[in-house]
């Protein structure tokens, strides 16, 4: 092929040999549901995924192999930035081991690993420990070409609504039924990046931002930046501030200490995150308080990074306890006394605020919540986790009250899953064994809603298996007469 580089010539192989391998291994592999029509007159979808970021598209893929024929994603971001990879993720590498599978479906022609041997060589894959995040975007990519995936870019889900035995999902380019919805936002789907009110309300938004969302680094040239909070975001965006100029980067937080073990590695076990769900309410409870405690410490390449570069300092226990305007800059009142930033960075985390988000706002009111199925001892209360979403087995909100029974249908594999399915199932360490869960759940829901139609559609089943003349015993009979006479 001229002009087309080898690494391309190969990936293209590979996608071939991946879309071979689905169809020689995806026995049964026809649809079994019947096309329908709409209340205004447009297919319904079998499946509608808003989301179409890692989970959502291994999700949609999933659902195609297991006979649901038509599954559509929706993404509110422009094509090549679904998901948080080319957008606030700032990472230089991913904290997941290269080794992790989940996304691949159990094929290695899709794997990371036959990925990355075909875009760099063979040999490459032993050179490095982590993979870089802009290549985790390409093969997220990839897989989504070599699986023919279906993605509806700049669509933004604005409500979600009972239509009969449908879901109703009103959206930025108009109304979309489906028959089953999974809701697949990421972290920050649970309600929203948070910034705290005390820097909300005294300061005016160019003074700061949320470390998970769109920042003008170069506008940071020169100045001294001050971040809130000690996790990965941080540190990333403290790495990012300083390459691109900044004059200082200091991290300051809570803490006297930095947190050493990452907790996440201790339950990421297959019994655990194969059957999470089936614990129960108080061990789900308990693990979930712990991670509330417990946090992860920032990647150690990160750590490495931040610590080499000049004007970078770490300000352990040192929390913010009140922020100003003064002179066109930032004072920041600590227990050590004050400091002075040009701007800040909030690594402060999401809030849980199901109300708060247009498409869950009719949702919030139907669904059953964690504080009206569980009432945890005296304390080891937590109004974070209760505000969550009480999900059954198969990631499928739970009724509040038997005449919201519709909300069974749509199913929230995002920051909403955490207390119900653990802090792991949506990462990508826990998709392996959590993504066949959400499909299996959605499945359940399309063949007990379609219950009514399987009699009859076995009745009404043609297609022959001995392929001979339906009068085939009559004339052998009169053979065996003929020959008898």
């Amino acid at each position: 092929m001229q002009n087309v580089p080898a690494h391309a010539v190969r990936l293209a192989a590979l996608a071939e040999a991946a879309r071979a391998d689905l169809k020689a291994l995806s026995y049964p592999d026809r649809p079994w549901l019947a096309p329908r029509l709409g209340p205004d007159g447009a297919p319904v979808e079998d499946a509608l995924i808003i989301g179409a970021g890692q989970s959502g598209r291994v999700i949609a893929a999933h659902l195609q192999r297991e006979g649901v024929a038509r599954v559509a994603l929706i993404d509110a971001a422009k094509e090549g930035e679904e998901g948080p990879w080319r957008a606030y993720a700032r990472m230089t590498e991913l904290r997941t081991p290269k080794t992790t599978v989940g996304a691949e479906l159990g094929l290695p022609a899709l794997s990371l690993r036959r990925w990355h041997e075909a875009r760099y060589g063979a040999a490459a894959w032993e050179d490095f420990e982590r993979l870089p995040r802009t290549d985790w975007a390409d093969y997220l990519d990839w897989c989504a070409g070599a699986l023919g995936l279906r993605i509806e870019n700049e669509t933004v889900a604005t409500d979600i609504s009972e239509a009969g035995d449908l879901v109703r999902v009103e959206t930025s380019r108009g109304a979309r039924y489906a028959r089953s919805l999974v809701i697949a936002t990421g972290y920050e789907g649970a309600g929203g990046w948070r910034v705290p009110d005390f820097v909300a309300k005294a300061l005016s938004a160019r003074l700061y931002d949320h470390s998970n969302g769109p920042i003008d680094f170069e506008r940071l040239r020169g100045q001294r930046v001050g971040l809130l909070g000690h996790g990965a975001s941080a540190f990333d965006n403290a790495i990012a501030a300083l390459r691109a100029g900044a004059a200082a980067a200091e991290v300051c937080f809570r803490r006297a200490r930095l947190p050493r073990v990452n907790p996440h590695r201790g339950i990421e076990t297959a019994g655990l995150m194969t059957h999470y769900p089936a614990l129960s309410d108080a061990t789900r409870w308990g693990i979930a308080r712990f991670f509330r405690t417990h946090d992860q410490p920032p990647p150690l390449t990160a750590f490495r990074i931040a610590h080499s570069l000049p004007g970078f300092r770490l300000r352990p226990a040192t929390p913010w306890l009140s922020v100003a305007e003064r002179d066109g800059a930032v004072r920041v009142e600590t227990p050590n006394g004050a400091l002075r930033y040009d701007h800040l960075i909030l690594a402060t985390g999401s809030v849980v605020d199901l109300a708060s988000r247009p498409e869950l706002r009719r949702l919030a009111g139907a669904v059953a919540l964690w504080k009206e199925r569980y009432q945890p001892p005296q304390g080891e209360e937590d109004a974070r986790l209760a505000a969550l979403p009480y999900l059954d087995e198969g990631y499928g909100f739970t009724p509040k009250t038997a005449r919201d029974a519709w909300v069974t249908r749509v199913f929230a594999f995002n920051g909403l899953s955490v207390t119900s399915h653990g802090p792991h199932s949506t990462a990508i360490s826990g998709q392996k064994h959590s993504l066949p869960r959400v499909v299996r759940g959605v499945t359940r829901r399309l063949l007990l809603d379609n219950e009514a139609a399987i009699l009859p559609e076995l009745c009404a089943y043609r297609a022959d298996d001995l392929p001979i003349a339906d009068d085939f015993e009559a004339r052998a009979a009169e053979v065996g007469a003929e020959a008898r006479g």
